[in-house]
């Protein structure tokens, strides 16, 4: 009787401990009194903060992101963009100089912080640079919450990344990352991220903005107006009454979202259509001749939205807003800030089609872009490639809608600059390595997974990430637990190989014997990356057979795919160099045959995958 009383500790313990691992998140509700001065690109703030603690944590201090802050010179962006010189972002540089150097002073970005206070109580902060670190006048514990209210004043910077004054297509204010902003708080700790121009993270918030500007001017934002009759732009009929400083109040809305960003212009036009069973969109941009393709892009946006909602998951917000401004195109909640001007509708289309979906990729499955950046930008890319390909289908068939991703991956892999796309995002060698790591080779991850898996299976996979992560924040080991229940495979060596590492797939045709009636073929690994094959048999009468060559890693068998049906042959062991099999076809028969017809497999050196037996005696690789 004596044991019973610690058998019972040892699983409250247990059970306590169990609890504490289960996963939570961080929530926060902001509401904002902005004061604009448009004349000198200047603003005064202040802001309450209702912040929760659902961590097991007891937190005794915060975090707050101050982004505005790296935009002058010396900075760490700048110090970033300096040593990095050509390899680095272009946007930052000229000619591999920083263009962070040539800021005027009066143009330099500024948060300037007049106090902080938590419930009422006067709090030591501590700038560092672009992260502002509060200690916290009374522990926050956990399932608790408390108030934060401060005061700032800014200065809009110039316009050289994201956002700024004046930008290059004359948009006066590109309001981004533009107020101080708490930083998530989760299992790995603060994701208190300096800025040097790359990824964002925080926790999903609820906004109220109030923002007082010039009559003259029109907002874009991501969220609800709240008062359209009141300012000029959204409302047939507006009945504006300016105070006496000639200013007028834009009240916004918006929940569960990362973040809150608008721009300001006085050639704004504001358009705006619902698709149905999707959301409400809003063009807010400067309507002229280099933006004619905004109107013609309506019918093809209606059908993103529509065929996102139904390949990916629901758009859950009520509404998004595509706003020209800024640099290249840059997501935020319910929003876009992108350039308006593109030479063809393709163009904007491909540009519009990728920063929506990022709402997927970074803003309903709001995964930690600074950690992992090519579950972000890697999916989008993914998800952006499939839309352009059914709604732009090119005039010469492809293989697959990826086709032109993996030709790309094939090609810089050759470059000598690849980093594992593991590494943070701030921290790889240069632009193009982190656009390779992020974009492309976070996009071949799925490309590559659809070819080991079956592509019926990926389909499975995306819907079932999305059903289960959807309004949280997932990591890899997320996706990858539905990846291998779905799939019913191990990929932990996929994953590994794929984010860890830099190494490639070579596999070749070593010898091919041709019998009476029969054929045998031996490949070889000549790579880095052990991977499943699929072989292929083209006969002269045009039918294409199809066997898979399971990898031994899986531990199971692909069982259906999209590009037909298939042959399951005996494993083939990771360690095992050569694998011989032997076909039911004479040489007479066949006119090609060849590793991956669908040439999604990522081979480094597909040149010796194939041979055609109609281009010569012996057949031609």
């Amino acid at each position: 009787m004596k044991k019973i009383p610690s058998i019972i500790f040892l699983l409250l313990m247990s059970f306590l401990s169990a609890q504490q691992k289960s996963y939570y998140q961080q929530f926060a509700k902001y509401k904002m009194e902005i004061d604009v001065d448009a004349a000198n690109f200047t603003y005064k703030g202040s802001q309450s903060i209702t912040y929760t603690n659902n961590s097991p944590d007891e937190l005794h201090e915060v975090y707050f992101h101050l982004y505005w802050n790296a935009f002058r010179p010396n900075s760490m962006m700048d110090q970033r963009a300096q040593a990095q010189g050509k390899m680095g972002d272009s946007r930052l540089q000229t000619n591999g100089v920083s263009r962070l150097q040539s800021i005027p002073k009066n143009e330099e970005g500024a948060q300037n912080i007049h106090f902080i206070k938590q419930n009422g109580r006067d709090l030591k902060f501590e700038i560092q640079e672009t992260v502002m670190k509060v200690q916290l006048a009374a522990p926050l514990k956990p399932n608790a919450t408390t108030t934060f209210t401060m005061e700032w004043d800014a200065v809009v910077p110039k316009q050289i990344r994201r956002a700024g004054r004046n930008s290059s297509e004359g948009i006066d204010m590109t309001m981004t990352q533009w107020y101080p902003k708490i930083a998530e708080y989760d299992y790995d700790g603060w994701a208190a991220f300096d800025y040097v121009g790359r990824e964002f993270h925080a926790p999903f918030a609820d906004f109220e903005v109030s923002i007082k500007i010039d009559k003259d001017y029109i907002i874009g934002a991501g969220g609800t107006l709240e008062n359209p009759r009141e300012v000029k732009g959204y409302a047939e009929k507006s009945e504006i009454t300016p105070d006496e400083n000639g200013k007028v109040t834009w009240r916004w809305t918006a929940k569960s979202i990362l973040d809150f960003a608008w721009a300001a212009d006085r050639d704004y036009f504001v358009d705006s259509f619902t698709i149905l069973d999707g959301p409400k969109v809003y063009f807010v941009y400067q309507k002229n001749e280099r933006t004619k393709f905004w109107e013609e892009s309506k019918p093809f946006v209606t059908k993103f939205f529509q065929l996102m909602n139904a390949t990916f998951g629901r758009y859950v917000y009520p509404s998004y807003a595509f706003i020209q401004g800024g640099d290249g195109g840059m997501e935020y909640g319910m929003c876009t800030l992108m350039l308006g001007e593109h030479s063809t509708l393709e163009r904007l289309c491909g540009l519009m089609f990728h920063e929506a979906a990022h709402s997927w990729y970074q803003h309903m499955l709001a995964s930690n872009e600074s950690m992992y950046p090519w579950l972000d930008e890697g999916f989008t890319s993914y998800a952006e490639d499939y839309a352009m390909y059914r709604l732009f289908p090119p005039e010469n068939p492809v293989p697959n809608p990826f086709f032109d991703t993996v030709q790309r991956y094939i090609n810089f892999t050759k470059r000598g600059m690849e980093t594992p796309a593991s590494w943070l995002a701030d921290h790889h060698d240069g632009g193009a390595a982190y656009s390779h790591a992020s974009y492309v080779k976070g996009q071949m991850f799925l490309i590559e997974l659809g070819y080991i898996i079956g592509e019926p299976a990926l389909s499975t996979v995306m819907k079932e990430f999305y059903n289960e992560w959807k309004m949280k924040h997932p990591a890899p080991r997320d996706f990858m637990h539905i990846a291998q229940k779905v799939s019913g495979m191990d990929l932990k060596w996929f994953y590994h190989y794929w984010i860890n590492t830099t190494k490639t797939i070579d596999y070749a045709i070593k010898d091919v014997k041709y019998g009476a009636a029969e054929t045998t073929v031996t490949l070889i690994n000549k790579g880095g990356v052990p991977m499943p094959i699929d072989f292929g048999v083209l006969t002269k009468d045009g039918k294409i057979t199809t066997y898979n060559i399971p990898t031994n890693l899986t531990r199971n068998r692909k069982k259906q795919d999209v590009y037909g049906e298939f042959t399951t042959l005996n494993f083939w062991p990771w360690t095992q160099k050569e694998y011989s099999f032997t076909l039911p076809f004479s040489k007479s028969e066949i006119a090609a045959l060849g590793i991956d017809f669908s040439q999604r497999l990522a081979d480094v050196n597909p040149e010796d995958n194939f041979i055609d037996l109609t281009n010569s005696k012996n057949g031609k690789r």
